[in-house]
């Protein structure tokens, strides 16, 4: 599999090998600072099977990470992968015979790999799960669960607070309490275990609850599967974005499954098979964890170390201000912007003209906007055009497919419909209320995306030619039914002006006003021209 190279483009491989599985993340890092994962894998090799004893990795594990490690470098070098960062967690950290653990890795798998240390894990999972979420100044505590320890961090969009790895982990657990355990595990068992974690956490716990904290915030594959059985097993659906796992749904779900032998388990609705033997004492440290610190509930993340290894590189690089100088929404706004290689200067004019159409509305008084539906309309502008890189036919129908798969970190599932649909109906058709695109939509939602929309068009309108002849828009009301749009125009528009004639019955339609315009030409050193935009046109 030979990749094509793109001119000045590089692609990079990130390995993350952990207690329990070896993930890799290959991704293109292109020359304006976006990147584009090009592939994401994970293989279950339980390296840390058997060790936590004795601190030995047995040779058996080592062979099987050798081998998927080798298979994870020859598929990035068939990518033309430039870099391998390669890190290694728990159980490597913790072996004695780790250097013997590493030569194999280098000589049978050509792959330079370094041990990190807890704190530095902890680190770099806080970067890479907080770059997914939108926190601002609030804080939050992060918990992710190893196969050989669990790393938690206090941190809010910006930076840490504190850092700690507990030698907990859902093998390094289950070989103490659980080894060989094919039956069912007795609730005794089960609350030896949870002994057990709050005997070594307890000091952390007692300096973490001096942290005042919005929320909590859980990844790793145990988390994530946890999740992932609430919603098939107790609310009985295949919704794939769980999003969150209550502490009561957790304590129902570990008195089912400690019920049922191993063979069993490994059929329970929504459970990983692989993780059956393991997943018992990986639900014990997150439900002593949410006991001691009174979480009711944690929000699941989908990153993790490798998406923090990819952070931490960009961080470096001459592209760090995309990720000190953004928002974790405007990044992920204009990283998507950039991948598409999307025409940059004509994004930002009809973002402007976009906002200013909203803000006269409103100091106007005349329609009540949600809140957040300026931000929304701002990243519609944004990316409105996005899908001319494919084709500018029915690139507004591009644009909505691309957003709506982006999985936009930092936004909620139903802001994303907002911005996809801002980029479908800023041009042709405009949102009626039974479009395709809209049902199943809330009623909420779809009125967003027909308010916000005609806002957009007629920015859009207002740059037809691409030049930015518009500097400045404003509304003025003329009369009790009917507004003025006043447009500053650095040069002649008379296209723009075309356009915009087309989106006045929509305008009324939504706003319930009868829409004028009037143009104030601002040729530089002359005196400005002013004409009725109606008179105009009709020589047109």
């Amino acid at each position: 599999m030979e990749s094509e190279k793109i001119s000045g483009s590089r692609v990079v491989a990130f390995i993350d090998i952990g207690t329990n599985s070896v993930r890799l993340l290959l991704v293109r890092i292109n020359p304006n600072g976006s990147y584009q994962p090009l592939t994401k894998q994970k293989e279950t090799v339980r390296l840390g099977e058997k060790e936590f004893i004795d601190r030995i990795l047995q040779p058996q594990a080592m062979d099987r990470a050798a081998v998927v490690c080798k298979k994870f470098v020859e598929l990035a070098r068939a990518y033309g992968a430039e870099e391998i960062i390669a890190v290694a967690t728990s159980a490597t950290r913790d072996a004695s015979n780790k250097v013997q653990f590493l030569e194999i890795l280098k000589n049978e798998a050509h792959l330079e790999v370094c041990p990190i240390s807890g704190i530095e894990e902890a680190r770099l999972i806080y970067l890479g799960v907080s770059s997914g979420l939108r926190l601002g100044d609030s804080r939050a505590l992060f918990i992710d669960i190893g196969g050989g320890s669990t790393e938690v961090s206090v941190g809010d969009q910006r930076q840490y607070y504190f850092l700690h790895s507990f030698n907990l982990g859902a093998i390094r657990l289950t070989n103490m309490f659980l080894p060989d355990e094919t039956g069912p595990v007795a609730p005794e068992r089960y609350e030896l275990i949870k002994s057990h974690i709050r005997h070594k956490a307890a000091d952390i716990i007692k300096e973490l609850s001096r942290y005042r904290v919005s929320c909590a915030v859980g990844s790793s594959g145990t988390i994530e599967n946890l999740a992932r059985i609430s919603i098939v097993y107790l609310h009985k659906t295949d919704y794939e974005n769980y999003d969150r796992l209550s502490y009561e749904d957790l304590k129902r779900i570990v008195k089912d499954l400690c019920a049922l032998p191993l063979e069993e388990r490994r059929k329970f609705p929504g459970i990983n098979s692989q993780r059956a033997d393991i997943i018992i004492a990986g639900a014990a440290i997150i439900e002593t964890l949410m006991e001691e610190l009174d979480f009711s509930e944690v929000m699941i993340s989908k990153r993790g170390l490798r998406d923090g290894l990819l952070l931490d590189y960009i961080s470096k690089s001459e592209f760090s201000y995309m990720l000190t100088l953004m928002s974790v929404r405007k990044r992920s706004v204009m990283q998507l912007g950039l991948t598409c290689n999307f025409d940059e200067e004509h994004a930002h004019t009809i973002t402007r003209l976009s906002l200013e159409l909203f803000d006269s509305l409103q100091a106007l008084g005349i329609y009540d906007f949600g809140e957040g539906e300026r931000e929304l309309l701002e990243y519609g502008a944004i990316l409105h055009d996005i899908g001319k890189f494919l084709s500018y036919d029915n690139h507004q129908a591009h644009a909505y497919h691309i957003i709506r798969e982006s999985s936009l970190p930092g936004f909620q599932p139903e802001e994303i419909e907002i911005i996809s649909n801002l980029a479908y109906f800023h041009r042709k058709s405009s949102p009626k209320k039974r479009h395709p695109n809209l049902e199943g939509l809330g009623n909420s939602v779809v009125k967003s995306v027909r308010v916000l929309s005609a806002l957009l068009r007629i920015a859009e309108g207002l740059d037809r030619s691409h030049t930015a002849a518009v500097s400045h828009v404003r509304f003025y009301i003329a009369s009790t039914d009917t507004l003025v749009l006043e447009i500053h125009a650095r040069k002649e528009c008379q296209l723009e002006l075309w356009e915009i004639e087309k989106q006045k019955k929509f305008f009324r339609k939504i706003f319930g006003y009868k829409l004028q315009f009037k143009v104030i030409t601002e040729p530089k050193g002359e005196a400005a021209a002013a004409f009725e935009g109606e008179a105009e046109l009709e020589s047109f």
